[in-house]
């Protein structure tokens, strides 16, 4: 008789990967260079140095070391909410009465309540190695800003957060946990920087978006040498720092003797998503396996799905570097909608090119759907998940019912981001059936796209 797989199968503290996984090295085309937002001329990590920590800047621009060894410090301190635990979904397949398998791993199992703790740790640490008193960010519903509040903490090290408005009005207790840890949280766009201004004066009733507070986050960063600027999502070294995700993933799948024919992840700036399915991207591109990969974005911002594949700012200020990417433009004004981390305008580079070339797929969603799968979920594995997690959970949902009419017992694992305790507004709306589905029309997008810089 065979033996049941576990609900939960956790690694030990030394099977935590001491090494994050670089996917550009294994990539067969790399994704175009950012460009100097002056010069218009390809970066070098020496132009990113005021920006971002020295050895963030040479992470940013490796393509080549395929293995980056996790400082002993990081190690530590993820050993204080690592390994997570990858799940089968038993309750959710009985439910649905489909043949697939269905696994997920957790990340919201630390107070940030999500995978942004991964990245945190390693930007902290290495601000302060190279002897930083400060950094400065921006949060779009508040798990980033929460993430950095709790590493900046633990390292010593002050720190400022631009949270977009309408996630700061909707999200007190947000604010709340990162001044718990000592952050300073400024709503934007703010009257406190050049560019919160300019925002402001031409739409005073804006409630933001990541690309504004970027633009503010770095503004502020600039005007002090002891500052540097952290970006939680889009970045190479950001999805570096995430791939433990997809590591530990891998890992505990093995260990069961598992293998995913579907991956699925939420899409907004790609950090979660490019974690997760790193090393399976790596075995696709290497002819090892060929497991379908699948981004479900909001139909609120539909980057991948309706976006231009461009160069383009990474911030509405137009100071920063510009990436080829999946972009509506630095000028698009998400809906105020309750997926509030899915709200930026364009994908990480790395996942717009290998979108592009064909080695993953991409859906989106609007946000009411979302939720009924958010509650379907809650109700059978009994974890309430954060907004942009549950986008996740529909797609793997959707997947198990085509196995239900086609029989098949394929293996699904998605990535379920963070928890949704922070977002109990929503789903009161959701219940009282007040919740709105805002899907830009194409009308709005072109407005985001007359934002993209002409580089003729």
């Amino acid at each position: 008789m065979m033996t049941k797989i576990p609900y939960k199968t956790y690694l030990t503290e030394e099977e935590i990967p001491k090494q994050w996984y670089n996917l550009r090295a294994d990539m067969k085309e790399q994704h175009d260079p950012m460009l100097h937002p002056g010069t218009l001329q390809p970066l070098s990590a020496e132009d990113l140095y005021p920006i971002f920590c020295e050895e963030l800047a040479r992470q940013e621009m490796d393509s080549t070391t395929r293995y980056i060894d996790i400082p002993e410090g990081v190690l530590d301190y993820y050993k204080t909410f690592r390994p997570s635990p990858l799940i089968r979904a038993y309750n959710l397949e009985k439910a649905l009465g489909t043949p697939a398998k269905i696994y997920f791993k957790f990340e919201g199992n630390n107070t940030s309540g999500s995978h942004k703790l991964n990245a945190a740790a390693a930007m902290a640490y290495y601000a302060k190695e190279q002897g930083l008193k400060s950094l400065t960010t921006e949060t779009g519903a508040g798990q980033w800003g929460t993430a950095l509040s709790m590493a900046c903490s633990f390292f010593g090290l002050d720190l400022t957060v631009f949270m977009v408005k309408v996630s700061f009005n909707q999200k007190p207790f947000r604010k709340a946990v990162m001044e718990t840890y000592g952050a300073n949280i400024i709503p934007s766009p703010s009257d406190t920087t050049e560019i919160g201004r300019a925002i402001l004066a031409k739409n005073p009733n804006t409630g933001g978006s990541l690309g504004c507070a970027i633009s503010e986050a770095i503004e502020l960063s600039m005007k002090d040498d002891s500052c540097r600027y952290a970006l939680g999502s889009v970045l190479n070294q950001v999805l570096l720092h995430q791939s433990i995700i997809g590591l530990e993933s891998k890992i505990a799948m093995d260990k069961l003797g598992e293998y995913p024919d579907i991956i699925i992840g939420c899409a907004g700036g790609g950090s979660n998503l490019g974690g997760l399915i790193a090393p399976y991207m790596q075995d696709k591109i290497t002819g090892k396996a060929d497991p379908r990969i699948i981004a479900v974005e909001p139909a609120s911002c539909p980057s991948l799905t309706r976006g231009k594949y461009a160069y383009d700012f990474c911030d509405t200020g137009k100071i920063t570097p510009l990436a080829k990417m999946y972009t509506l433009g630095s000028g698009f004004m998400p809906s105020p909608n309750h997926a509030g981390g899915l709200r930026y305008h364009g994908m990480s580079p790395i996942l717009s090119k290998l979108y592009h070339d064909g080695y993953m797929e991409a859906i989106s969603v609007d946000q009411s759907t979302v939720f009924e799968a958010a509650v379907l979920f809650a109700q059978k594995e009994q974890i309430l998940p954060a907004p942009e997690s549950a986008h996740a959970i529909y797609g793997a949902i959707q997947e198990a019912l085509k196995c239900k009419e086609t029989g098949e017992e394929k293996t699904i694992l998605f990535g379920l981001t963070g928890t949704g305790y922070f977002d109990m507004q929503a789903y009161m709306q959701y219940h009282d059936k007040t919740m709105t589905d805002q899907v830009p029309t194409d009308e709005d997008l072109e407005v985001g796209f007359c934002s993209l810089p002409n580089l003729d």
